[in-house]
C-alpha cells in the first residue's frame, strides 16, 4: 500500500506534520511519503495568472503524487477557524487541473492537531463538508486537542493513551478495507 502523508502547513515545526508522519507510522508494509506545502509554493492563484501562464508544475506533480497513493493522510493545521493559506493555494491551483478532481477518489484519513481544545474542529468541518465535492473520499476523521500536551515530540508519538488508541482504531478500520489494499 502506498501512503500520501500530507501537512497541509508550510511551517518548518508544523504539529499537523508531526501528526501526519506519526499516523503513518501505525500502517503496517506501507510505503509512506511524508510531505510538506513548501516544495508546492506557486504564486498565489489569479484567474489572469491562470490564463496567462497555466497551471504551475508544482501543481501537476502535487496531483500526480495524490493520483500514485492507495491513501491519503491529510492533517490540516487551522488558521481562522479553516485551511492555512498555504493549504488553500495549492488546494485552488490543483482544482484547476483540466479532467480531474483534487483528490481523485483516493480515500482518505482527515485529520487536525492544534494546541487549544477544539482540535482543529472548523478546519475539519469545512474539509470534510468541502472535499466530497473535489473527488475527496473521506474514510475517517481525527481530531487532536491540546496538541503540546497530548503529543511526545521527543518521541514523536501521541502520548494522551486515549487518543492515541482513538487514531489505532481509526487504521485498523481503514486498513480492512480491502478496495484499499488492492488499488
Amino acid at each position: 500500500m502506498k501512503i500520501l502523508a500530507i501537512a497541509g502547513s508550510n511551517s518548518e515545526v508544523s504539529m499537523n506534520k508531526q501528526l501526519v508522519a506519526y499516523a503513518s507510522t501505525i500502517f503496517d508494509n506501507a510505503e509512506v511519503e511524508v510531505i510538506d506545502l513548501n516544495p508546492f509554493e506557486m504564486p498565489i492563484y489569479k484567474h489572469e495568472r491562470e490564463l496567462k501562464d497555466g497551471i504551475p508544475q508544482e501543481a501537476k506533480d502535487f496531483a500526480a503524487k495524490i493520483d500514485a497513493a492507495n491513501l491519503l493522510l491529510v492533517s490540516l493545521p487551522e488558521h481562522n477557524g479553516t485551511y492555512s493559506t498555504a493549504f488553500k493555494n495549492v488546494f485552488d491551483w490543483v482544482s484547476r487541473i483540466k479532467e480531474r478532481t483534487v483528490w481523485n477518489e483516493v480515500p482518505m484519513l482527515l485529520m487536525s492537531a492544534a494546541p487549544g481544545a477544539r482540535g482543529g474542529a472548523g478546519v475539519l468541518e469545512a474539509a470534510t463538508k468541502r472535499f466530497p465535492f473535489h473527488g475527496g473520499n473521506i474514510v475517517e476523521t481525527f481530531s487532536l486537542p491540546f496538541f503540546n500536551d497530548n503529543f511526545d515530540k521527543g518521541g514523536q508519538k501521541i502520548s494522551n493513551e486515549e487518543k492515541d488508541n482513538e487514531l489505532r482504531e481509526k487504521i485498523k478500520k481503514i486498513s480492512a478495507i480491502e478496495t484499499i489494499l488492492e488499488k
